[in-house]
């Protein structure tokens, strides 16, 4: 049996990052991951397979900087592991030892089965293989009528894509009141439901899938809460993701609610020696405080990073609480992203707030022809003036500035801080100096702010 000081059960960015954080903090250790697909994918990149990028294979991702860092790939599926004899045995037979293990298993599509038709042939999902993808793009090639269910990032991003084109009907459903509800306030949802719209897709919301209508076992249509039957050649279900975890459940580590591995600060399990990273592991709300299901490939690779330096000894502190959920996308070529505890986030964990508004253009002055409408939204402790969330909409210099809003709740910046931030611009790239936006949006959430200590005397 061979002996390896690291074994990596998973080959997705939160495994690679892993690896390669850890063999160049460790490089006498040896390092072994274990992967089921020879190739992997870009999580964030899939939606664009179906158009823009047009072939899988420009979505590719592999091990390549962890086999460059002096790590080994073994391409297999992971049958056992047996946590007290160190062992780790693949379905092949393979069978190794360990000093420590990385469950990096990732999350898997959640199956719709209280929809009557879940499990007719043309059900689709999005799936973080290879394999599956290549089959699944020239499925929606062929097809003229596509159902996607759920319009989180996902589904929305994969409708776009597939409404652009013309030749196809595309349909999206969603039991929410709008698009993104969970990433975004009412306001903003709702322009992501225009923008969905502008871009040729049919969409539903405040609508149920009642029924998934088969032919001869095979899709033939979707029936709607709202009366109405749609064709369908394909339905893609979108309806959100769960972490892979039965392996880790098998082997007898601790899940929590949600299914994802219990770990501390560092990654680590409840057992010696053993850690867990990426959307399998489980996360903590940074403002709420709450458990979450936070699947993001931007978190998973920050906690990786973490885990690759502590390893084998604590090297570099953890010092933020939990996990900040920063999200971004593009939908008919305008930008969305939040971070933070956004309105509704805040509500249910009974956590007061203020909001500071403020709109112009991304450019200036705004003749320039390739301005943008921009929009931003801070939210904010009326107490100490903390900045705990934060949304924006215009063009794509906003998937950047959403990052210094993250910045700004990681340190816990307050609003009154902000309005003395210094910045750069310029006419080209940035906003006006005489009212950038986050500076603006943040002395409005301080005249809130005025407002409710006026009427609390």
């Amino acid at each position: 049996m061979k002996h390896y000081d690291v074994i990596i059960i998973g080959g997705g960015p939160s495994g690679i990052i892993a690896g390669v954080t850890g063999k160049k903090q460790n490089s006498d250790k040896s390092f072994l991951m274990i992967k089921e697909e020879a190739k992997g994918l870009v999580p964030c990149g899939i939606p664009y397979v179906f158009h823009d990028l047009d072939d899988v294979s420009k979505n590719a991702m592999g091990p390549q900087p962890f086999v460059d860092a002096g790590g080994e790939v073994l391409v297999d599926t992971v049958g056992t592991v047996d946590l007290k004899a160190k062992t780790v045995t693949t379905i092949t037979g393979n069978e190794f030892s360990y000093t420590k293990l990385i469950f990096a298993t990732g999350s898997i599509p959640t199956i719709p089965t209280f929809i009557k038709g879940y499990d007719l042939k043309g059900v689709e999902y999005v799936k973080k293989s290879y394999n599956y993808i290549e089959q699944l793009k020239t499925r929606t090639d062929a097809a003229k009528n596509i159902i996607v269910i759920g319009a989180g990032f996902i589904g929305v991003e994969i409708a776009e894509q597939l409404a652009k084109y013309k030749e196809k009907c595309v349909s999206l459903v969603e039991m929410e009141k709008h698009c993104l509800y969970r990433a975004f306030s009412q306001d903003f949802a709702a322009k992501a439901d225009t923008e969905v719209k502008a871009a040729g897709v049919h969409l539903y919301t405040e609508t149920k899938v009642e029924e998934i209508v088969g032919k001869d076992g095979k899709v033939a249509g979707v029936r709607l809460s709202n009366g109405k039957t749609l064709d369908a050649d394909i339905v893609i279900s979108s309806v959100g993701y769960k972490p892979n975890t039965e392996l880790a459940k098998k082997s007898g580590l601790e899940l929590n609610s949600h299914g994802a591995i219990r770990v501390d600060n560092y990654q680590r399990t409840d057992t010696k020696d053993v850690y867990a990273v990426g959307d399998c592991s489980a996360t903590r709300g940074f403002i709420t405080g709450r458990a979450d299901n936070i699947m993001l490939a931007s978190t998973a690779t920050a906690e990786a990073r973490v885990l690759g330096y502590n390893l084998f000894c604590i090297k570099v502190l953890r010092n933020f609480t939990g996990t900040l959920s920063v999200f971004s996308t593009e939908i008919n070529h305008k930008a969305f992203a939040s971070a933070g505890a956004i309105e509704q986030a805040a509500e249910e964990a009974d956590i007061k707030y203020v909001v500071g508004k403020f709109a112009d253009v991304d450019r200036h002055p705004a003749t320039i022809a390739d301005t943008y409408p921009l929009e931003v939204k801070l939210i904010a402790n009326p107490e100490n003036g903390e900045i705990i969330g934060g949304e924006l909409y215009g063009g794509k210099g906003v998937g950047e500035m959403i990052n210094i809003i993250a910045l700004a709740i990681q340190k816990a910046i307050t609003v009154y801080e902000f309005v003395s931030f210094q910045f750069g611009t310029h006419p080209l790239l940035t906003t006006a100096p005489t009212k950038y936006v986050l500076v603006k949006a943040a002395e409005m959430a301080i005249a809130q702010i005025n407002n409710c200590k006026k009427q609390s005397k």
